[in-house]
């Protein structure tokens, strides 16, 4: 069968990575150049289980921030200090730290999810990570600060030692480790709703990457919109359940060599900041030779006898 499907190198599709450049439509995760005869169908996949459809309707169960410290001496250890979702209060794990530690109440609100420590003492010492999960986006971010005590006014200060802050504070002092995020993803406010959408997009050979013609845009909200004549026949098509199965492939029939081209499938997640894209070349080889027909056999029993003459 006349078929061909590659996935290629920066330098063998640059004119769909060129596209790449531009942060405004997407990263380019995927590019493949894909060759099937006339007449055949394609399918040219794009998928992505981070676009399935599912309303973020527990967000205080979704967002948490939880700050840990590992600890070199006396001997190594990883401790959980304290941890808080947007609809619960803060949970401080050691008694000894409750009332001495804490995030802002506000956190969730403004972004700021720095640790404060009052009344530092030496077994305070440690490398602290701040940790942010968004587990219906599928984030995880985390900064790490390193906290030393010292007993001397004149060696307080603050540095960067090649791969994280260090702090250097004095015994009983209080100390605020900063961790800001004020992306609005962590904060207080904002719905998901009607922020999924996807696109395919269509450019013929020859045609700058800016006057690509738009095929369809398909929302979350269920939202459709096809743009020419080709959808409205069948001729090419997405599942209408596609948010529902993260499923956005679309599929070409009776391919004829004007389908060629260069497609791509825009997925944008404006929610959780997902923006990728997925780029196909289109070659439209000629049609498979028509299969080759054989006399029907006839066995040796069906052989009819010669006819006998009267004399």
């Amino acid at each position: 069968m006349f078929l061909s499907v590659s996935v290629l190198a920066v330098l063998l599709v640059p004119g769909a990575w060129a596209q790449s450049s531009s942060s405004r439509v997407g990263v380019v995760v995927e590019a493949k150049n894909i060759t099937l005869p006339e007449g055949s169908k394609a399918v040219l996949p794009c998928h992505s289980p981070r676009m399935v459809w599912t309303q973020d309707r527990l967000k205080d169960r979704q967002r948490v921030v939880h700050w840990d410290v590992v600890r070199s001496s006396p001997e190594y250890s990883v401790e959980r200090v304290l941890d808080m979702s947007p609809g619960g209060r803060q949970r401080v794990y050691n008694s000894f730290n409750k009332g001495r530690v804490a995030v802002p109440d506000s956190a969730f609100t403004d972004g700021n999810f720095s640790l404060v420590i009052n009344n530092v003492i030496t077994t305070d010492r440690g490398v602290y990570t701040c940790n942010l999960h968004h587990h219906y986006c599928q984030i995880h971010q985390s900064i790490q600060i390193q906290l030393n005590v010292t007993k001397s006014a004149r060696k307080e200060r603050r540095y960067w030692d090649g791969e994280k802050t260090v702090f250097v504070v004095l015994l009983g002092s209080s100390v605020v480790l900063p961790c800001v995020n004020r992306r609005p993803l962590w904060r207080e406010g904002l719905q998901e709703d009607q922020q999924q959408v996807a696109h395919w997009d269509f450019q013929p050979p020859g045609v700058r990457p800016d006057r690509a013609d738009r095929l369809v845009d398909l929302y979350a909200s269920g939202e459709r919109r096809d743009y020419g004549p080709l959808f409205a026949r069948r001729k090419m098509y997405v599942e209408e359940d596609a948010f529902t199965l993260g499923d956005f492939s679309l599929s070409i029939s009776d391919l004829k060599p004007v389908d060629k081209g260069l497609y791509s499938c825009h997925l944008h997640h404006h929610y959780c900041g997902l923006s990728e894209r997925r780029i196909f070349r289109l070659i439209v080889g000629p049609p498979l030779p028509p299969a080759p027909t054989t006399a029907p056999e006839i066995s040796e029993n069906e052989i009819p006898e010669p006819s006998r003459s009267l004399h």
